[in-house]
C-alpha cells in the first residue's frame, strides 16, 4: 500500500474514533458543589433524623393538637437562627432560611399529625398514647409516616442552613398540622395555612412536597404529572325510622336494615354508574352507628364515609347518584333520610412544567430506572391546596421494610411499618430539588 493510501487509512480512522468519543455523554462533568455537600452531610446527620422520627413515632397528636410535635420543631427552627412563626393553622410552624444570594422562594412541605390508630408491632418506639377524638378515647398512631415527613424536613432545614450563604434564594419551610383532617367543627390543614397567608411574606414561587411509601423499594421515587389525588368528598347519611320492640319490627321502621340496604346499594353507583374507563372512583362507607341495645329498634341510623373522584364530571354524577339512591330505599322502608355532601380535600395537580424540570434531580440522586412514572391515586392529599395557588411537585419516597409485601404494611393501618433506610434519600430529595431550582431561576444565572 503507498504511503498516500495510508495516510488516507489513517484519518479515516482518526475522524471515526473522534466522532464516536464526541458522541459519548461526558464523564468529566463535575457535580454541583453543593450537591455533594449535601450527600456529604446526609450521612451524617442520619442517626440525628432517625432520632428525631422515633421521638415523634412514640409521641404522636392527632390534627389541631401536635402541641409538644410543634415546640419541638419551632425550638429546633429557631437554632438555626430562622425567622419562625408559631400558631400558623393552629399548630403549624413556618421557618424562613434567607440565602446568601438573590433568587427565588421555594417551599418544602411536611405534615406533622398523627392518626387515631392502634399500633400493633414490637417496636421499641412504637406509641401507646391515646386521647379525645369525637368525643371518645382513642389510641393515636403515627399510621401513614408523617413522623417521617416532619424529621427528614428538619434534616434538610439543618443542611441547608449549613450553607445559606451559597444559596440563591430563600427556603420557607411548612410544617403543616391536621393533613388527616382537624376534628369535627374545626377549621384545619393547607387550607387554613393557604387562608393565613402561609404562602405570603415571603410570596412562594414554588412548592415541594414528599410522602414516604411503605408499598416503594428504598432507593426509589414515584412521580406523576398532572392529576395525582383524588378529590376527597365525605358524606353523611342519617336514616329515620320508628322506635319498637325488637320482638315486633312490624309496628316500627327499622332504620339499620334500611341503612343497611343502602350500604350495598351504594356500591353499585360506582360499578354501574361510573366511566371507570376514564378514571378511578371510590365510595366507602366507614362508619355504621345506631342502637344501644339487642332488643330496641332504634329511631335513628347514621353512615358516614368518603368519596373519591379524579374527574369533576363523574364526581357531580355521583353526587347526584348517593341522594337518589338513598331517597328511593329509604321511600321503599317507609323511612326518611338526610343526605350531607361536603368537599374535605382538593384534588392534587402536579405542575406539568414543574415536574417535568424537577425530575433530573431526582434522577442524578437515583439513576433515570428508580424514579418512575405512576398513574393517580384515589387518596387524598392535602398538599392540593398549596398546589392551586403556586406551582407543585409531590412525590413518593420508597421505605418498604425488607421481607414484607406491601400489603402487610399499609398505610392507615395498625401494621403500618417503613425502613428508616430509605430517609437518607428523602432527605437528599428535599435538598437537591431545592438547590437544583435555586440554581435554575436565580437572577445570577
Amino acid at each position: 500500500m503507498s504511503s498516500a493510501k495510508l495516510l488516507v487509512v489513517y484519518v479515516f480512522f482518526l475522524l471515526c474514533f473522534s466522532i464516536k468519543v464526541s458522541a459519548q455523554p461526558s464523564q468529566t462533568k463535575k457535580k454541583d458543589p453543593l450537591l455533594t455537600s449535601v450527600d456529604n452531610l446526609s450521612e451524617k446527620l442520619m442517626p440525628q433524623v432517625i432520632a428525631w422520627r422515633r421521638d415523634f413515632h412514640k409521641h404522636p397528636e392527632l390534627g389541631n393538637r401536635e402541641f409538644r410535635t410543634s415546640g419541638i420543631i419551632a425550638q429546633y427552627l429557631r437554632s438555626l437562627e430562622m425567622e419562625v412563626t408559631t400558631g400558623v393553622a393552629k399548630t403549624g410552624v413556618i421557618g424562613i432560611l434567607k440565602g446568601g444570594k438573590p433568587g427565588p422562594v421555594v417551599a418544602l412541605r411536611a405534615d406533622i399529625d398523627g392518626l387515631p390508630v392502634t399500633e400493633r408491632n414490637n417496636l421499641d418506639f412504637r406509641s401507646l398514647d391515646s386521647t379525645m377524638y369525637n368525643g371518645r378515647m382513642t389510641a393515636v398512631m403515627h399510621a401513614c409516616g408523617h413522623d417521617s415527613h416532619t424529621a427528614m424536613l428538619m434534616g434538610a432545614a439543618q443542611i441547608l442552613s449549613s450553607m445559606k450563604r451559597d444559596l440563591h434564594g430563600t427556603v420557607k419551610f411548612i410544617f403543616q398540622p391536621s393533613e388527616e383532617g382537624p376534628p369535627a367543627g374545626e377549621e384545619g390543614g393547607a387550607r387554613l395555612m393557604v387562608k393565613e397567608g402561609a404562602l405570603e411574606n415571603p410570596k412562594v414561587d414554588v412548592i415541594f412536597g414528599q410522602h414516604i411509601s411503605s408499598g416503594d423499594k428504598i432507593g426509589t421515587f414515584t412521580y406523576k404529572p398532572g392529576s395525582v389525588a383524588a378529590e376527597n368528598d365525605i358524606f353523611k347519611i342519617t336514616v329515620y325510622g320508628k322506635q319498637s320492640h325488637g320482638a315486633s319490627p312490624w309496628l316500627g321502621i327499622d332504620p339499620i336494615v334500611t341503612a343497611s340496604q343502602m350500604v350495598i346499594a351504594l356500591q353499585t353507583i360506582i360499578s354501574r354508574n361510573s366511566k371507570l374507563t376514564s378514571e378511578a372512583a371510590v365510595i366507602t362507607v366507614g362508619s355504621f352507628h345506631s342502637g344501644n341495645r339487642q332488643n330496641i329498634i332504634p329511631e335513628e341510623a347514621v353512615l358516614t364515609g368518603t368519596m373519591r373522584t379524579l374527574d369533576t364530571s363523574m364526581r357531580n354524577i355521583i353526587w347526584q347518584r348517593i341522594r337518589e339512591v338513598v331517597a328511593g330505599i329509604a321511600q321503599s322502608a317507609g323511612a326518611t333520610a338526610d343526605v350531607d355532601i361536603s368537599m374535605e380535600d382538593a384534588m392534587l395537580v402536579n405542575d406539568p412544567t414543574l415536574t417535568q424540570e424537577m425530575l433530573p434531580a431526582l434522577q442524578q440522586l437515583v439513576g433515570n430506572d428508580n424514579v418512575e412514572l405512576v398513574p393517580a391515586g384515589t387518596g387524598a392529599e392535602d398538599f392540593a391546596y398549596f398546589a392551586q395557588k403556586v406551582p407543585g411537585f409531590y412525590f413518593e419516597t420508597g421505605a418498604l421494610p425488607p421481607g414484607k409485601k406491601p400489603s402487610e404494611v399499609q398505610h392507615h393501618t395498625p401494621d403500618f411499618m417503613i425502613d428508616e433506610n430509605g430517609f437518607i434519600y428523602g432527605l437528599k430529595a428535599l435538598c437537591y430539588l431545592t438547590i437544583q431550582y435555586m440554581n435554575t431561576h436565580s437572577s445570577g444565572k
